[in-house]
């Protein structure tokens, strides 16, 4: 249920009626825009007298929600969360207008190889560096990364070039060695696995969830809402295609999610064109085409040799690559702003 209220209501009202639904079992979200204030109601509603709760006079509107994710709905926050990565004059917002490229190989392999390629995009234009330090294979027998190793290594690529970092977390317990990372990422295979959603719930830090391989947007969104219910609201969804019969791509890059998600959430959305299409020629037109259709941000793999990288060569782009569509991105998003 959302209350939104009338123009001029004072603080004190405000804190009344606050204190009022609460004393009823009702948690509030309070979401204080240019125009309004929504107080979202989350709980057991069915208590509250709706008629009771409208006639008040600092009460405009009350209208139920039906959609089973609370914090993360548009309705609940009308105006666009901006999540801010990194702090300093480094940090980077993602989301409202505010528009990031994450850049970086699928895997940190050594030291010279992390920092070269996080100076290169750097120069192109990128303002995240992401590297993968735990890796979920799909056989045992694949390069799984290095793990605590890759993460000092991500960490000195950070001190060279200043850009915040990104890495995908696997397991809850690994949590305490991600002090030092900007961006947690939580994979597509991870996307449900509710246990971690909820230990990552109780952080500050920024989240970026990624869409599984066969979920819905729906999912993604109650996933995402595991993670707002425990107190983080910093997160921001990953569009990285979905599973399909097709073989010509690794996976179906759905860029209708941008606009069904813009309707329905607030939360930032950025696209992933590498995982999606696992093909390194097929990523600079789907990430045009989805800056096109309005994405926050886009997260893409570069690698400085990728035929000899160790994981998801074919789909990596070189760092010459990377700048020209870094290039191609900025044309269009000028476009856009026309």
């Amino acid at each position: 249920m959302i209350a939104v209220l009338r123009n001029g209501v004072t603080e004190t009202q405000m804190e009344n009626l606050i204190t009022w639904l609460r004393s009823q079992n009702i948690d509030v979200h309070i979401s204080k825009g240019a125009y309004q204030t929504v107080l979202g109601l989350i709980g057991d509603t069915t208590k509250i007298d709706i008629d009771l709760l409208s006639g008040l006079d600092i009460v405009e509107s009350v209208m139920r929600v039906t959609e089973p994710f609370k914090s993360a709905n548009r309705k609940f926050h009308p105006d666009d969360t901006v999540v801010t990565v990194g702090k300093g004059e480094n940090a980077v917002k993602i989301g409202g207008g505010s528009f990031a490229i994450i850049a970086g190989p699928c895997s940190v392999e050594s030291k010279e190889q992390i920092i070269t390629v996080a100076k290169a995009v750097k120069a192109s234009g990128a303002t995240l560096l992401r590297g993968g330090a735990f890796k979920p294979r799909t056989s045992p027998y694949d390069f799984q990364g290095l793990r605590a190793e890759g993460l000092e290594l991500l960490t000195e690529a950070k001190k060279v070039t200043g850009l915040p970092i990104v890495t995908e977390i696997m397991n809850a317990d690994h949590i305490p060695l991600f002090e030092d990372v900007d961006l947690i990422q939580v994979g597509a295979r991870n996307m449900q696995n509710f246990e971690l959603l909820k230990e990552l719930g109780k952080l500050k830090k920024p989240i970026l969830l990624k869409r599984g391989l066969a979920a819905t947007i729906k999912e993604l969104l109650m996933s995402a809402e595991y993670i707002m219910a425990g107190g983080n609201e910093n997160v921001i969804l990953c569009e990285r295609g979905i599973r399909s019969y097709d073989t010509y791509t690794r996976n179906v890059l759905d860029l209708s999610a941008i606009p069904v998600l813009r309707g329905l959430t607030h939360l930032p959305i950025i696209v992933d064109p590498s995982h999606a299409t696992g093909v390194a020629r097929l990523v600079k037109p789907m990430a045009m085409a989805a800056t096109a259709a309005g994405a926050d941000g886009l997260i893409i793999e570069v690698h400085n040799d990728p035929k000899n990288a160790l994981c998801d060569g074919a789909q990596s782009l070189t760092p010459e690559q990377f700048d020209d569509v870094a290039k191609r991105v900025e044309e269009i998003r000028r476009i856009i702003a026309k």
